[in-house]
């Protein structure tokens, strides 16, 4: 949408909510006050109740939070869980299906304990488990589950530790089941298991023929680095049979891809895997569980399309579609309906948490209109070039680019041969980005843009400033392109009549964002408001909950930020549940194997060393000393 002073006139909450899609991304979850403020509404749209996150904002700056910080809403993870588990019970109460469904969450997804804590909490009601890749995962999954009928699903490679850890918790009445991903983990697991005397319970990880779009289509497949082919298993079946343990094969496991966008692969995968089901059973093993791994999208650009961003599906659709091929390839075979089990791990936390800093600055990009006339004797390129903004129009528009652009290159040479003055290439510069601000304007109104035009807008951006860093906290979009949607949380009631980028604080030239979700296609500039004088801006990264946190690095030595956790209750009341500290300077260092008693100690004696010179006094050596003990407790990012 493009910002005109008509629409500034008329401009309201209901164009923001246009602008910036919230409507198609948000799930529900969050929306736009009367009052221009984003809102969350954590059980879901017209449900419950539905709180300002600048009131949230106000309540943890008055506890004496700075920004940024990662605001976690207890209520949404919730409500992912609900849903999930509603959608599979209502798909398998339609079509009949005699089993039931049992979500398993990916450890790996976001490891932080609170999470666990929340989703074994409130899982337990659906038998909601976990699924563990690491015995640092396992031991985790082990302690928060107590429901006798949920899943520890054993995924990743495993050393004898590892399979040790899993046939206690068996042994303990937990459901854990180790997965065989490789052909050398059954005899270990076989030869561990009659040493400790306890029968186990297996899967095997099939690799399908069938894949995916989308980014991470390389983890599923026949290509992909875990699972085993079908030779493979029918050895392990094999083997299960020589000892008589065909008993313990109880699961298959395949997993197609994370943030699968087209329900048509996600039809066809599972159709692969339930004829592999129907071959186990048939071959004699016991099964029961079938167990389809990650792949439910999460839509961040709003465009419920088949595009890495998006899907093209529901979590309704995505449901029955799993039911009715399972149910359909075994009923034909005439074979019981499995457990149905899905590892939902990024649509379940996805929505949970928000990013949320303030802008520091702006760098705006001010093209100053051109003088009224040159100074005499001024050269000729510089005269033409002053005669160019009058007659731009989208007609004429490719040709006077490539003249301005000319003139512009031919002044640079003079003046690096000393031909012109510093002041003249000033005033040719000057001039040169008057021109593109009116070119930019000609081709907004073009049918077809061509080619060379591309990245113009972006360069003539305003860049905003923000107190936070991409690579601690959105590595994804720094590493992969990830797009998150990103808007400001309050004066949504203004037009935004600016367009920028935003930088973050540390020195690298790659911690900018510079590409955005738009309604139709990806944009490069975001539509921001001006600052105002003495009032903070702030904006928000949403759907930042799945691998954001643990994937995070020390670029700059900034390290994590504050983490607040709210519980909103049925009355609006806000309940702040949990506040962790960010990083400290001294953390972050000690994280990188500095000794900061060292480093202390150093710095006495460069300050001792200052006053036996004599380029400072005692009391000058105490309030140095002072500002770097501040210092290293202090957060590492911008404080106010």
């Amino acid at each position: 949408m493009k910002i005109n002073k008509k629409t500034m006139e008329r401009w309201s909450s209901e164009k923001s909510k246009e602008l910036y899609s919230i409507r198609n991304w948000s799930g529900g979850y969050f929306g736009i006050s009367d009052d221009g403020e984003v809102t969350v509404s954590p059980a879901g749209k017209g449900k419950g109740p539905s709180v300002s996150l600048m009131e949230i904002i106000s309540g943890m700056t008055d506890r004496g939070l700075d920004m940024p910080v990662l605001l976690r809403i207890e209520n949404i993870l919730q409500s992912r869980i609900r849903q999930l588990h509603e959608s599979f019970a209502k798909a398998i109460k339609e079509a009949g299906y005699n089993s039931v469904y049992r979500g398993v969450y990916p450890i790996k997804v976001n490891q932080q304990e609170q999470v666990l804590a929340e989703v074994a909490r409130f899982g337990e009601k659906y038998h909601h488990g976990l699924e563990a890749g690491s015995k640092a995962e396992l031991i985790a999954a082990i302690s928060f589950v107590r429901d006798p009928d949920a899943f520890i699903i054993c995924n990743g490679y495993k050393d004898e530790e590892f399979v040790d850890l899993s046939l206690y918790a068996l042994k303990m009445g937990l459901q854990c089941i180790l997965v065989v991903e490789t052909p050398e983990e059954l005899p270990l697991i076989l030869r561990r298991a009659e040493a400790l005397k306890i029968r186990p319970r297996l899967g095997v990880r099939i690799k399908l023929a069938s894949n995916a779009g989308g980014r991470w289509t390389d983890s599923g497949g026949e290509l992909s680095v875990f699972g085993l082919n079908t030779a493979q298993v029918i050895d392990v079946v094999d083997t299960l049979r020589d000892k008589e343990m065909l008993d313990c094969l109880q699961l298959l496991h395949y997993h197609l891809g994370s943030q699968l966008p087209n329900i048509r692969d996600i039809r066809s995968a599972v159709t692969e895997a339930s004829q592999i089901y129907v071959g186990l059973v048939q071959e004699g093993a016991a099964m029961g569980i079938l167990d389809m791994g990650g792949g439910l999208a999460v839509d961040y650009d709003g465009s419920h399309t088949n595009y890495g961003s998006s899907r093209n599906y529901t979590l309704n659709e995505y449901s029955a579609d799993i039911v009715e091929q399972v149910m359909a390839t075994l009923d034909k075979a005439k074979v019981d309906h499995p457990v149905l089990v899905t590892e939902s791990g990024r649509a379940t936390v996805a929505y949970y948490s928000v990013l949320l800093f303030n802008i520091l600055d702006v760098s705006r990009f001010e093209s100053h209109p051109p003088p009224d006339k040159l100074p005499k004797n001024a050269h000729r390129f510089l005269q033409n070039m002053f005669e160019i903004p009058g007659d731009i129009n989208s007609r004429n528009v490719q040709e006077y680019y490539h003249d301005a652009l000319y003139y512009r290159d031919e002044i640079r040479q003079l003046f690096k041969h000393g031909a012109i003055s510093l002041r003249e290439r000033a005033l040719a510069e000057q001039m040169f980005w008057h021109i593109m601000k009116i070119v930019l304007r000609s081709i907004e109104k073009m049918k077809y843009v061509p080619d060379e035009f591309e990245g113009l807008a972006n360069r003539l951006a305003d860049i905003y400033y923000g107190n936070f860093s991409v690579f601690q906290s959105l590595p994804d979009s720094w590493a992969i392109g990830q797009l998150f949607p990103i808007m400001p949380v309050h004066r949504l009631n203004e037009a935004p009549t600016c367009e920028g980028i935003i930088a973050d604080i540390t020195c690298d030239s790659d911690g900018k964002i510079d590409r955005f979700i738009s309604l139709h296609e990806d944009s490069r500039t975001l539509p921001l408001h001006p600052l105002l004088p003495e009032e903070e801006y702030y904006l928000g990264v949403f759907l930042v909950g799945a691998y954001q946190e643990t994937l995070g690095d020390l670029h700059n030595l900034l390290g994590d930020t504050n983490v607040v956790s709210v519980k909103i209750h049925e009355d609006g009341h806000i309940e702040y549940a949990r506040e962790i500290e960010g990083d400290s300077v001294a953390d972050v260092l000690s994280y990188v194997e500095y000794d900061t008693k060292a480093i202390l100690s150093r710095l006495r004696k460069t300050a001792e060393a200052a006053v036996r010179d004599k380029k400072m006094n005692v009391r000058e050596r105490r309030t140095v000393m002072k500002a770097f003990e501040d210092g290293l407790r202090g957060y590492t990012y911008f404080e106010r």
